[in-house]
């Protein structure tokens, strides 16, 4: 299976949407991240910032990043 390209993801972004307001209001609006370093950032400020569902929803997209970093570093 391929590692999953997480910048274009719509779960990401969907999160990202739907915390965009509360958790990430000091980056700009229609921002979305296009490398694994950014996503661990958002994903961060969202499970820091967010409710409870935010930080359970960011952390299961946390762990796709993670293994997609683990393959890319592993297979070169």
């Amino acid at each position: 299976m391929p590692p999953r390209d997480l910048s274009s993801d719509d779960s990401l972004r969907a999160l990202i949407d739907q915390y965009r307001t509360r958790c990430l209001w000091f980056m700009r609006e229609g921002y979305y991240p296009t490398t694994n370093d950014e996503v661990l950032l958002v994903l961060d400020a969202i499970q820091r910032h967010g409710d409870v569902e935010a930080f359970k929803r960011a952390g299961v997209l946390r762990q796709w990043v993670s293994a997609t970093s683990s393959a890319a570093s592993a297979s070169s």
